[in-house]
């Protein structure tokens, strides 16, 4: 299949796989705003509903690989259209849930799902266009992710205080119902055969090269760091904080906000002055605002607490997704443009395997510890990302200035 037949004159079907990769990060991220509550109705504490998210993150980071590879010889479009159907189908699940066990089961099959989506949808839009529009199509449909971001989980946070945490699973299979409808009338018909997906050996054989796997690691300590306290953060706010309720959904529209400012930032920084000087600023941000925060929760009492913990949210959304895209590039140069999409899609699975140990250090940290020390804990692997990064970076610039 070649450019000339498949290129589209409109960005309407675009737009329909960024609307499924919005469910798929609104599935990924309200969850935090709902922990509370979800931990209420099924008896158990915070700390144990907050692995319903690390086995998203988990069955995520596996699962994407693997599917994406031995389902290589189906035709996107369709593999495309039975995801998002699958993945309307357990919200359903979820929503439907009796307890705790039949939710994490919903969870990992949701990831299952997710994590066969995103590639395929990637893949697509990358056949969609002429080979001059492919960076504009994949930013339109990873812009769902940071709409979902910055909307979707605040959003899912209010429902969940108005209606019940199960209704925000009723929105995100309405949401993903209507993507499976327009992906299944608004895709060609014959656009997705013949597009090539790298082997699980092809995969392996990237992952394996020190220099890649090396930023593959810093990938995961950062994100590591973040979950850590991303999946605690309702708690943290009415633990340490006067907001409580729905209004903590303004502390997770901030980050939201914060996040989608730093995606741009990041990437437009990337481009004028290059991925290390983006990444180590924005790891060292990215820590020192996760310290203000458990220094906030130590020294100040609820009611003067509240503005600097907006500031270091605030701070954290920003210097956090200012990483990604010049992670990303960073991979790139370190890779080669060849294998450039299996560098690409091993960072999104090391992303969410930190996502996963994250939440299950965050866990420990509350079960073992106190909620005010999240923050400690989510900033030694942030600094410990940079130290990484600071180590690395220098020799893989001279080595790509070079070649």
């Amino acid at each position: 299949m070649t450019a000339k037949n498949s290129a589209i004159s409109t960005n309407a079907p675009l737009y329909l796989l960024a609307l499924g990769t919005f469910a798929v990060g609104a599935e990924g991220f309200m969850i935090a705003g709902i922990l509370p509550s979800i931990a209420t109705d099924l008896s158990v504490s915070v700390s144990v509903a907050g692995q319903l998210v690390a086995a998203f993150a988990f069955a995520y980071a596996i699962s994407s690989p693997v599917l994406t590879a031995l389902s290589g010889g189906i035709n996107r479009r369709r593999l495309l259209i039975f995801s998002m159907c699958a993945f309307t189908l357990t919200n359903l699940l979820a929503w439907s849930a009796t307890g705790y066990w039949s939710l994490m089961g919903a969870r990992i099959l949701l990831a299952f799902a997710a994590g066969l989506y995103v590639p395929s949808a990637n893949a697509l839009a990358g056949a969609l266009v002429t080979p001059q529009r492919r960076g504009s199509a994949l930013a339109i449909v990873n812009g769902g992710l940071t709409v979902a971001i910055a909307l979707g989980v605040p959003l899912g946070t209010y429902i969940a205080n108005k209606f019940g945490w199960r209704m925000t699973f009723v929105g995100l299979a309405m949401v993903a119902a209507v993507a499976t409808v327009g992906l299944s009338l608004g895709l060609p018909g014959n656009i997705g055969a013949g597009l090539p997906v790298a082997s699980l050996r092809e995969r392996i054989n990237v992952a394996r090269q020190p220099a890649v796997l090396l930023a593959l690691l810093g990938t995961t300590l950062w994100a590591m760091g973040g979950y850590t306290v991303y999946t605690y953060l309702a708690l943290f706010v009415q633990t340490v904080t006067a907001i409580q309720g729905e209004h903590v959904g303004y502390v997770l529209f901030m980050w939201g906000v914060a996040a989608a400012i730093g995606v741009a930032l990041g990437g437009t920084a990337n481009d004028k002055f290059g991925f290390r000087s983006v990444i180590l600023p924005a790891l060292f941000f990215m820590a020192a605002s996760f310290l203000m925060l458990s220094a906030t929760a130590h020294l100040l009492p609820q009611t003067m607490a509240i503005a600097p913990v907006f500031v270091a949210v605030a701070v954290w959304g920003i210097a956090a997704w200012a990483f990604y895209p010049a992670q990303q590039a960073r991979l790139m140069a370190i890779a080669g443009i060849k294998v450039a999409p299996i560098a690409l899609s091993l960072n999104a699975s090391f992303m969410y395997l930190g996502f996963s140990l994250g939440a299950g250090v965050g866990s420990l940290t509350l079960a073992y510890s106190r909620v005010s020390n999240l923050g400690l804990v989510a900033a030694t692997f942030v600094a410990s990302s940079l130290l990484l990064t600071l180590g690395t970076t220098r020799r893989n610039v001279l080595n790509v200035e070079l070649a």
